[in-house]
């Protein structure tokens, strides 16, 4: 009866990009000693760092040169004569640095912090805290950073994970997992969380593989050039024993972010899973830090990731099954799960 209900699927990541993405592509190193604290030659020096090292010129379509061209003069002329004319440089380079839009590409100053938000303008929201917590975690139980608690009538098993920052031990995992024990599936909310330790990830996942699979590949700038790259590396999840081999769906939305988007990727693999809900936000890319003259800080994607069939997650996974949020008293992304649960067993 499961077996109707399962995605049919192909089905983490090793040691050595955990290795990368923690030491070497994590650091804050200083390239451009030469430059001097002027506001062009710190523009140069971030125009410089991102021509050289951003990995996801291909997937923005971004031509580089032309930004160049647009923003040079405007720092060409400019004189940092008063405290105000910080912010006016501040301003100026996050607005060139969203031209990438691209999540993971911040500027980090001692007043302000560049975020962009075009990457996620524009879709539905697809969850609303208070119609969670009034009629789903009313009565929830916590372990680490997992709210958890059983839904219709006790019968699935319900998980919300906000941030895949907030951390929680394998030990909680399985404990959360034999709360479930006499349910017919789990429903694991990972909507509106922007992201975190991909350690984290990796460990939400695997009770829900038989066994150990390449869930996808990666790759880092290796040179100065757009297209100069490192080998392409498998991304694979171990240690997997099959803890849950019951249905699970997955909920997720443009929220879901960097770990968070890396996770709804790889449990497109996990035996008796599905996607469901709105298409993730992306931030497949890998980020790793660098100082600029003034000594602000400039953060960017440095490493590649994809699905196993080698398509870049920059952009966000699609779920196999799209569903919005409509109603004022429910949540239709949590109902259509414990619908597509309960059908398994008729």
């Amino acid at each position: 009866m499961v077996k109707k209900w399962m995605v049919d699927s192909a089905r983490y990541i090793g040691n050595g990009l955990l290795a990368i993405g923690l030491g070497l592509l994590c650091g804050c190193t200083h390239p451009f000693d030469n430059h001097n604290n002027t506001p062009s030659e710190n523009f140069e020096a971030l125009w410089q760092i991102i021509d050289e090292k951003y990995c996801l010129f291909d997937d923005k379509q971004v031509d580089w040169d032309s930004v160049y061209a647009v923003y040079q003069p405007q720092f060409d002329t400019m004189q940092i004569a008063q405290f105000e004319d910080n912010y006016r440089m501040f301003d100026l380079m996050e607005e060139m640095l969203n031209t990438l839009e691209d999540g993971h590409v911040n500027l980090y100053s001692p007043f302000d912090v560049s975020v962009c938000s075009s990457w996620y303008e524009g879709y539905p929201a697809n969850f609303d805290s208070k119609i969670l917590t009034k009629y789903y975690l009313k009565d929830y139980r916590r372990a680490g950073g997992l709210n958890y608690c059983r839904i219709d009538g006790d019968s699935i098993g319900y998980v919300y994970y906000g941030s895949f920052s907030d951390s929680f031990s394998y030990m909680n995992w399985l404990m959360v997992l034999n709360y479930f024990i006499e349910c017919k599936g789990i429903v694991l909310d990972v909507r509106n969380n922007g992201g975190g330790s991909m350690e984290n990830a990796y460990q939400l996942a695997v009770p829900f593989f038989s066994k150990d699979t390449v869930v996808g590949y990666w790759q880092h700038k290796s040179g100065k050039g757009h297209d100069e790259f490192s080998e392409i590396e498998e991304m694979k999840l171990e240690d997997c024993k099959g803890n849950w081999m019951r249905p699970v769906v997955v909920l997720c939305n443009r929220h879901s972010y960097s770990a968070a988007n890396f996770f709804v990727s790889i449990m497109r693999y996990a035996d008796n899973c599905l996607i469901l809900g709105g298409k993730s936000g992306g931030g497949g890319g890998m980020p790793m830090s660098y100082e600029l003259p003034n000594g602000w800080l400039l953060r960017f994607s440095s490493v590649k990731m994809y699905d196993r069939d080698m398509q870049s997650i920059e952009r966000g996974v699609r779920p196999h099954l799209l569903v919005n949020q409509h109603s004022d008293d429910k949540d239709d992304l949590i109902e259509e799960a414990i619908s597509l649960i309960n059908s398994a067993y008729k």
